[in-house]
């Protein structure tokens, strides 16, 4: 068994330059305090001095290929940025540019110190390989419009997903189905979504009330919210992680915490998007699990939206402006141990024995680090994702003095730019085509 010591490490909980040490067992954390066990031999010895040392953080939604179209399309509300700019060009997309998409997101994210992702798209065996091949963590739907022509083509690359992925590298890897939303599947279709992932013991990841337009939609078409109908359908017996849930009632948020809905909260992309502020304080005072996500493409990094994330949370009921609606600490277990319960990774988000060794080292020589009056206040309101200097993923060294270790970075960021440029061309190409064909 491979054995692993992280040595004078600071600690979030414990006194400014009190030192710490971690101690590793091939995938597991199996001791943190002051004082090593005598009888741990340790393989490989890494000095932590100066740092500190947290769990990894998790990003509980995202769409990670989209790292490609970043700043594609800005200053656009939803259907708009979807229907005439995004569908467009992701109709374009193949294998290889999800593939290369995928590998830049990822060293963005393990650069950052997020060691968990979760991804819904199109080409996702290529997402998964990327996930081995960098040794993050994930949990992978295949995206599904119940709407396209190859809707059930799309349906069962899902269930050829989670054959081949659920649970690979010592469950590393999680795979769930991936409805896209209630305006992209009608009800038939999730109804055979709904059971080819009860058939496969697999849960569902879905953006759910995300806009007014889909909660009004679904309201006109079905006499329920969106939450109401997936709850009809059965969807949560399975477990579920629903993305975005800007647009509630109180009864749906009833319905989420007595089925344990899980929610992936982004709320970057709900203000860049105009699509609203969600309830996070309510979510929280009804006992529902709440995650962090990124979504888009417009930032894979967890730690610099945390701010983010409590002043949306304070916005929400904007004559309030309580800044203990979502305070540091809670803002802190969104990204970790509370993002890794929204994923389903029971094992992962604490600094602790029994833990996954996601582990990440955050460099403290830092103007604003000092003075350090309270450690995760700073984690949380000044620090950078670049302060990541050393990242863990199940006791694996991915990152080392801010450099990926798996994979060639020069060569992702060289692919990636060709994958773009590609596309670009595609796309010049189809709009000049349709401009002709019109006259």
């Amino acid at each position: 068994m491979a054995k692993l010591l992280i040595k004078n490490i600071e600690l979030l909980h414990t006194p400014n330059g009190e030192m710490q040490n971690i101690a590793v067992e091939d995938n597991k954390i199996v001791y943190v305090g002051k004082d090593v066990p005598a009888d741990f031999a340790a393989d490989e010895i890494v000095d932590g001095k100066g740092k500190l040392a947290t769990a990894g953080m998790l990003n509980t939604h995202g769409h990670v290929s989209m790292t490609l179209l970043r700043s594609y399309a800005d200053d656009m509300a939803l259907m708009d940025w979807l229907q005439n700019k995004i569908w467009p060009i992701e109709d374009k997309m193949d294998a290889n540019d999800i593939y290369w998409g995928a590998m830049l997101g990822i060293v963005e994210m393990l650069k950052g110190g997020t060691t968990c992702f979760a991804d819904m798209y199109a080409f996702m065996e290529d997402v998964a390989r990327a996930c081995a091949e960098t040794g993050i963590r994930a949990n992978l739907s295949r995206g599904l419009i119940g709407v396209a022509p190859d809707k059930d083509v799309k349906l069962a690359e899902n269930t050829v997903l989670a054959k081949n992925w659920q649970g690979y590298d010592n469950g590393r890897i999680r795979i769930t189905y991936g409805p896209h939303a209630p305006y992209t599947c009608p009800v038939d279709y999730l109804e055979k979504v709904i059971a080819e992932a009860a058939a496969n013991k697999a849960e569902i990841q879905m953006h759910l009330c995300e806009t007014k337009f889909e909660v009004d939609t679904v309201v006109k078409e079905h006499g329920m919210t969106p939450i109401q109908l997936m709850d009809k359908l059965g969807m949560f017996e399975l477990g579920t992680i629903a993305a975005h849930c800007v647009h509630l009632t109180d009864e749906d948020m009833d319905i989420m915490a007595a089925k344990h809905v899980r929610v992936a909260h982004n709320p970057q992309s709900n203000l860049k998007l105009a699509s609203g502020i969600a309830p996070v304080a309510a979510m929280l005072n009804k006992g529902i699990c709440v995650g962090l996500g990124t979504d888009g493409a417009s930032s894979n990094n967890n730690l610099d939206m945390l701010e983010e994330c409590r002043a949306a949370a304070m916005l929400h009921k904007a004559t309030t402006f309580d800044p203990l609606v979502v305070p540091a600490k809670k803002a802190w277990d969104m990204a970790t141990v509370d993002g890794a319960k929204t994923l389903g990774f029971a094992d992962t988000g604490l600094l602790e024995a029994g833990q996954q060794a996601d582990i990440v080292l955050w460099d403290m020589h830092k103007p604003y680090w000092y003075p350090r009056h309270n450690k995760l206040s700073q984690l949380v309101y000044a620090a950078s994702s670049t302060d990541a200097d050393t990242v863990f993923v199940a006791g694996k060294k991915v990152v080392e003095a801010g450099k990926l270790l798996t994979f060639d970075e020069e060569k992702i960021y060289a692919e990636a730019e060709a994958c773009t440029r590609k596309l670009l061309n595609k796309s010049q190409l189809a709009a000049k085509g349709e401009k002709q064909e019109n006259g």
